[in-house]
């Protein structure tokens, strides 16, 4: 039996031929020769090379960042790159010589010259930063990255997020809403500040004077939270009239007066706002006229115009005169 020919192994270094020269029962019908290669030689022409005289924008190789840090360094009349930690490229280098001659202009120079002891002007990491670093040299603890101090305890009354308006924007606010829609009172309370804010001055009528302590009328304007406090204060009933069945005995009521505190005064005071308001005659129509209503019975109040001075010094009279039925009231 003959012996196989590796075909995988002789197929790139032999070629095929259609016919054999001889033929012989013994040996294959496929018959090979070697192949023909080229090889160069002197007599040719040699390879071409790259031509590195011109070369791109892209091309160049970039410095190393010592030396493009020596150049700014130079350019700018600054020191060379400050970098203080880590393991210097200098005790590295010495162990190579032959990386020495490779090295960076700059590191070689610096090698050269003399370096005090444990210096490290060249390192492998970045400097840390030591300023960001908390020193606990002292009792108090200096915590970088607030913008503004921390808050002063005890926290003031307006501190707090669900706190942070005033008291008598709060109530008011929420007297206007209806359904529970607060986005759409909270709007309308915007809208009576607004109209506060640059309506003309009011004139005070002397018969008709603020509580005690108020700010001169020009000044009313620049701060539509006061303007709003005065006018709700001062039109605010000091006492409310209570109807007591059979205090006199035999079935007759009798009206007592009840005080009022702070925030009865002023739901009381802007119940009446609310409803001399609506009874006022539209100027227009659209989704801010009722807050502007709202703010010209401010301005009225103020004025002394409004029919809610005549309504408070009625309800103060009546609990005046009924002042006796106290008497009778607690014998009751």
């Amino acid at each position: 039996m003959p012996p196989r020919i590796p075909l995988g192994r002789s197929l790139r270094a032999i070629e095929f031929q259609s016919r054999c020269s001889k033929s012989s029962p013994s040996v294959s019908a496929l018959c090979f020769r070697p192949a023909t290669r080229r090889y160069i030689t002197a007599d040719e022409k040699p390879l071409p090379t790259a031509d590195t005289s011109d070369l791109g924008p892209n091309q160049e190789r970039l410095p190393h960042v010592s030396e493009e840090a020596a150049e700014m360094a130079e350019i700018t009349g600054e020191g060379g790159p400050d970098i203080d930690q880590g393991t210097p490229i200098q005790e590295v280098l010495q162990r190579d010589p032959e990386s020495q001659e490779k090295a960076p202009q700059v590191i070689q120079d610096d090698m050269k010259s003399t370096m005090p002891k444990g210096a490290r002007p060249y390192s492998t990491s970045a400097r840390r930063q030591q300023e960001a670093m908390i020193t606990f040299e002292d009792d108090e603890v200096e915590l970088p990255g607030h913008k503004f101090g921390l808050p002063e305890l005890p926290l003031q009354s307006n501190a707090n997020m669900k706190h942070r308006y005033d008291p008598v924007i709060v109530q008011v606010t929420n007297l206007l809403m209806q359904d529970g829609k607060l986005s759409k009172a909270q709007t309308k309370m915007a809208r009576i500040l607004n109209y506060l804010r640059t309506t003309p001055p009011p004139t005070v009528n002397p018969s008709r004077p603020l509580i005690p302590g108020a700010p001169p009328a020009s000044h009313l304007p620049l701060n539509p939270v006061l303007y709003l406090t005065l006018a709700i204060d001062s039109v605010a009933p000091l006492l409310r009239i209570r109807s007591q069945k059979g205090a006199a005995g035999g079935g007759v009521a009798l009206q007592i007066p009840v005080p009022l505190g702070l925030r009865q005064r002023r739901r009381q005071a802007v119940m009446w706002i609310l409803d001399a308001a609506s009874k006022r005659r539209s100027a227009g129509s659209g989704k801010g006229m009722f807050a502007q209503k709202v703010a010209q019975e401010l301005v009225s109040i103020v004025e002394g115009k409004s029919a809610l001075w005549d309504r408070r010094g009625g309800i103060h009279k009546l609990a005046v005169s009924a002042r006796s039925n106290l008497s009778t009231g607690r014998r009751r």
